[in-house]
């Protein structure tokens, strides 16, 4: 396998990170954070990296990174230190005693999944329960590790070739998934592109190149289009905060890519532009205005305003026919919206001063569900099944006919939106609506179908059939638990031997 060498990184020092802290709080005492930078550097003494550099380099670029998605002190100061405990004969009781409580479980947190080992994901569930459950302890302890990541994808050359590509293929399937659903698109991003490089730099080169020449077009009329778009919303008195042009990302290009038969021409947003307004009220006139300005594509405006992904996504997308004979993609958010489109989760603890932060719990349930699920099954191959569904797969977003979102895996059925709904409309299934259009129960659900289950109250339960087909296992408990106490026995199953998929 051929390796591409990455670029020089620049070393970061703590008063780069004091820098990026002030950013976004102006006035915070960073006296705590020079001190663990002491404490972490004089505790690292003499250490090497492999790059034959000394080790507080490490750490603190895990705090910049922490820094850089304005992430609250302790997190930050969780950063310099993570490594002290687990590589220094400093112990996890001298950081509390120095630093606090808060910071000492943090650390604890990040120490805990230190010695994650990707050998396939066999042998890898044990890691992968514990991570999950301390991420429903603290989620800020996976904001360290993914900030950690992102530093060590940064000098992979300097590893060995198959550790290279152990960490990326970690950085790929698991650390870019879990950042995926926790909606922070900048961090995912990052890891899926550092990852991409080292996993299949053939396709990465060629992905490089394939998008110089459309990106140099693009880029020859953007400023224009900027400018047109500006002066007409300005004529409309719409304050806009910022209007820039937003790079597609190179392993999200490529999986777009292999799904257009790798033609280049049919991508329409390799760069996209991104309009910032104060108000959800500013994005809906933002949007009239330029569909006034250029025709809009037919199917390609979407709504995330009024109905957010579930993983807290919010923003109006539109793809327009400029005057310069260019298609171009449009997104329209607020301050707010954009931050939480960058940094997910994480948004949370920006310019936090004091008092307890509170999650919304609905974006965080699926780690429940995960941690949930190893009560329940009885080997290692099967856990990592359900996660790998849960967690690894694209998830697609489909509606009640009410009007309420429903996330499910990739390949869900209606069977499993219903069971999704509530087990009675499962039991109770007779039949689908796609779109108002009669459906098989076993249709591959799309994202954006609307989805009406036809309900027979008559019905005495599942049939053994739909194991064939449903995804989810929410879907498969619900179902067995409705044979089991079948009084009828109108299926007589051995219900461990059900094919499961």
């Amino acid at each position: 396998m051929r390796l591409i060498k990455k670029l020089q990184v620049k070393q970061i020092t703590i008063n780069d990170v004091i820098d990026k802290i002030r950013e976004y709080q102006p006035d915070v005492d960073i006296e705590l954070l020079e001190l663990a930078y002491d404490f972490a550097k004089e505790a690292h003494k003499g250490q090497k990296r492999a790059s034959g550099e000394p080790y507080i380099i490490h750490p603190l670029h895990t705090a910049y990174n922490l820094a850089k998605i304005k992430l609250d002190m302790p997190t930050i100061i969780a950063g310099l230190l993570h490594d002290v405990p687990e590589d220094t004969d400093r112990t996890l009781e001298d950081v509390e005693k120095n630093f606090g409580k808060e910071v000492a479980q943090l650390v604890y947190g990040v120490t805990k999944l230190g010695t994650l080992k990707y050998r396939g994901l066999e042998r890898y569930a044990e890691n992968l329960r514990k991570m999950f459950i301390a991420m429903t302890k603290d989620i800020r302890v996976i904001f360290v590790k993914f900030a950690d990541r992102l530093h060590n994808l940064e000098t992979l050359q300097f590893l060995p070739p198959e550790k290279q590509k152990r960490i990326a293929l970690e950085s790929l399937e698991i650390y870019a998934a879990i950042a995926n659903r926790l909606g922070m698109n900048e961090i995912k991003h990052q890891l899926e592109d550092a990852a991409f490089q080292t996993l299949s730099p053939e396709e990465y080169e060629w992905v490089m190149s394939s998008r110089k020449e459309p990106e140099r077009i693009l880029l020859k009329n953007l400023e224009k289009i900027k400018k047109k778009i500006l002066k007409e919303l300005h004529d409309h008195d719409i304050e806009t905060i910022v209007v820039v042009g937003r790079q597609k990302m190179i392993y999200s290009l490529y999986k777009k890519l292999l799904r257009k038969d790798r033609d280049i021409n049919q991508i329409y947003d390799i760069i996209a532009l991104r309009i910032i307004v104060p108000s959800i009220a500013d994005c809906y006139k933002t949007m009239g205005v330029l569909h006034n300005m250029w025709r809009p594509m037919p199917g390609r405006i979407k709504d995330y305003i009024s109905v957010p992904k579930p993983n807290g996504y919010q923003s109006l997308h539109t793809t327009i026919f400029t005057d310069y004979g260019q298609i171009v993609e449009v997104q329209i958010r607020t301050q707010e919206m954009h931050e939480q489109a960058e940094f997910g989760i994480a948004a949370h603890w920006h310019y936090k001063e004091s008092g307890a932060i509170k999650l919304p719990q609905e974006q965080l349930k699926w780690i429940n569900e995960i941690v949930d699920i190893q009560k329940k099954v009885n080997t290692n191959e099967e856990y990592l099944r359900e996660i790998k569904l849960d967690i690894f797969s694209d998830r697609i977003y489909v509606f009640t006919p009410q009007g309420d979102v429903i996330d499910l895996p990739e390949g869900a059925t209606p069977v499993d939106f219903a069971y999704h709904v509530h087990t009675y409309l499962g039991n109770h299934c007779a039949g689908a609506k796609i779109n108002d259009k009669m459906a098989q129960l076993d249709s591959e659900l799309k994202s954006g179908d609307i989805v009406e289950i036809i309900v027979d109250k008559k019905r005495k339960g599942p049939s053994a059939d739909w194991f064939d087909f449903v995804k989810t296992r929410s879907a498969r408990d619900h179902m067995k638990t409705a044979l089991k106490k079948n009084s009828r026995g109108l299926f007589n199953l051995d219900l461990s031997n059900l094919r499961k998929k």
